[in-house]
């Protein structure tokens, strides 16, 4: 039995992959970004654990997160769940000043894999459009561009790939992987998705608790239980530091190791 902690959890992959690692007979604690949604989930999903509570787009909460997550751990695994998708049409500033997808997408990943005790593994969602863009880590902010939701998504999605590969390499004690779960048809996929909803919370699952070979490995990113080939960016060592260094930069909090 793994103990295992999923952000953005209320609903959606989240929560489908929460309620399959319970069927399975794991420990999970849930987030919820508000009071209300966790006292919805923890109706839904009496067996979990715990609800962590706090807003992922600020970075004070996300700090607050950690905390309330250290106090239920230590985990096993942490499933970085938690996004937002394409559809901003004009750039939504935080109270930090980072865009609203950035923060949520990547800068609350990687503030809780900072902070969060170390787990035995680490597992981050990405997307397939993460291959037709890249990392852009000199607008990162998106100051200099005009503002493009899709692409600031992908970009979110690769630099979300980047951080689990830069964790593989910081933290070779950690199995650090990232996936895709199909463009399937949640509330942020929309209706009309077309991939199978069924697959698309698997692959988290597997990747935080088997021990079969294929899961059991690190640096590397999959789609339906079986490794994909990633962006070529997100090999390259230079955007991998850039990255942490940049979210290190902006949030004030450095990543150990």
């Amino acid at each position: 039995m793994s103990r295992i902690f999923i952000t953005g959890s209320t609903d959606g992959l989240g929560l489908m992959a929460a309620e399959l690692l319970l069927s399975q007979r794991h420990e999970v604690v849930l987030h919820a970004r508000t009071t209300r949604r966790a006292e919805d989930v923890r109706q839904r999903v009496p067996a979990a654990s715990g609800t962590v509570i706090g807003d992922l787009s600020r970075i004070s909460e996300m700090e607050a997160v950690a905390d309330q997550a250290n106090r239920h751990g230590p985990f096993d695994a942490v499933i970085h769940n938690v996004g937002i998708g394409y559809r901003e049409p004009n750039r939504i500033e935080t109270e930090d000043g980072l865009p609203h997808v950035f923060a949520v997408n990547v800068m609350a990943p990687y503030v809780l894999t900072a902070l969060i005790e170390r787990p035995r593994r680490l597992v981050y969602l990405s997307s397939g459009m993460h291959r037709g863009t890249t990392a852009a880590l000199d607008d990162i902010l998106w100051k200099k561009r005009r503002w493009n939701g899709s692409q600031a998504y992908a970009e979110s999605k690769l630099h979300d790939v980047l951080l689990a590969f830069a964790i593989a390499r910081r933290w070779p004690d950690v199995l650090s992987n990232a996936l895709e779960p199909g463009w399937v048809p949640t509330r942020m996929g929309g209706l009309s998705a077309p991939d199978d909803l069924d697959q698309a919370h698997r692959t988290q699952a597997w990747l935080a608790t088997s021990d079969t070979p294929g899961a059991t490995v690190s640096g590397e990113y999959f789609y339906h239980l079986r490794p994909l080939a990633p962006n070529r960016e997100t090999r390259d060592h230079n955007p991998q530091n850039r990255l942490v260094e940049v979210c290190a930069a902006l949030s004030g909090i450095q990543l150990p190791g």
